[in-house]
């Protein structure tokens, strides 16, 4: 018959049991792959467990101890966060983006919650940091191709969305717009072959990627129309870039297409922008298609 169980085994017997047991709250929280911290609203960080101090990227808690929670954030989302413990007394999956004191970063999510010391009235931080910069990444990936042509690699129509917002954020920006299309496109295919069409697609888009500068924006906005905005351009650098497609076109192996240009006028929106290009391109097309008429008539 089994012997009854001493006292101290049954105090060991708890461990690994219940949280209630220190030395298994503190492997616990040793072991966890989410950082554990205890702060201070002026910044101290006064512990943390390991993973905590691998997300900040420091080699012990000693080196943590130096370095204060309003470093690793933006002042402004600081300010956020200290602004929901004033009010709420706790943040709830909280994201920012953490600055590590080595220049790197990491995207991260914080929950915790305001404790008050009885005995002194002090106030501290309990807090759990997760590294989320994995998921950050594949959600920004996911984005990416989200709103990417899938033949061209250029920015499609979803972006325009994206782009709307960046762009008229500020009542001052400037901002110009090509709107192009190949001539003849149909024709093209028809003779060509839909394969020769693809391909001379993604030519043209890689043609005007090399052409415009690394902030301009390429979208295409389906079938052979392509829309460059170009950051910051008023109507005369506009025309400049138009002039040096044209002259690139003349030595480069890509198809023959027409463009419709225009700067953005006072306050308007992007789409207005872009509808006057569209608007330019038509009234092109219908010259050119003219002129050729009468040269044709004339031969």
């Amino acid at each position: 018959m089994p012997s009854a169980m001493t006292k101290e085994q049954g105090k060991q017997s708890g461990r690994n049991r219940s949280l209630s047991d220190p030395a298994t709250l503190r492997q616990f929280a040793s072991q966890l792959g989410e950082g554990i911290y205890i702060s201070t609203p002026s910044g101290d960080i006064l512990d943390a467990n390991r993973a905590f101090i691998d997300i900040v990227g420091v080699g012990s808690l000693e080196e943590l101890k130096a370095v204060k929670t309003h470093d690793l954030m933006d002042p402004a989302r600081r300010s956020e966060e200290a602004a929901l413990y004033e009010s709420q007394g706790a943040v709830q999956s909280f994201e920012f983006e953490l600055k590590r004191p080595d220049g790197g970063t990491r995207y991260v999510r914080d929950t915790g919650y305001v404790v008050r010391d009885e005995e002194t009235g002090e106030l501290f931080y309990h807090g759990i940091l997760v590294d989320i910069s994995a998921q950050k990444a594949l959600e920004d990936q996911l984005v990416e191709l989200s709103v990417r042509d899938p033949l061209t690699g250029c920015y499609n129509r979803r972006y325009f969305a994206v782009l709307e917002d960046k762009l008229e954020s500020s009542a001052s920006a400037t901002w110009g717009c090509i709107y192009l299309d190949i001539d003849d496109f149909k024709l093209y295919n028809d003779k060509h072959g839909h394969a020769a069409g693809d391909s001379a697609l993604v030519d043209l888009s890689r043609f005007l990627l090399r052409q415009l500068r690394g902030h301009d924006v390429v979208i295409r906005v389906g079938g052979d129309e392509f829309v460059a905005i170009l950051h910051g351009a008023l109507e005369q650098h506009v025309l400049q870039v138009v002039q040096r497609l044209q002259a690139a076109a003349a030595s480069a192996d890509v198809v023959p297409f027409s463009m419709g240009w225009c700067a953005r006028q006072g306050d308007e929106r992007l789409a207005d922008t872009v509808d006057r290009a569209d608007q330019r391109l038509i009234s092109v097309k219908v010259l050119d298609r003219k002129r050729a008429e009468r040269r044709k008539a004339a031969s």
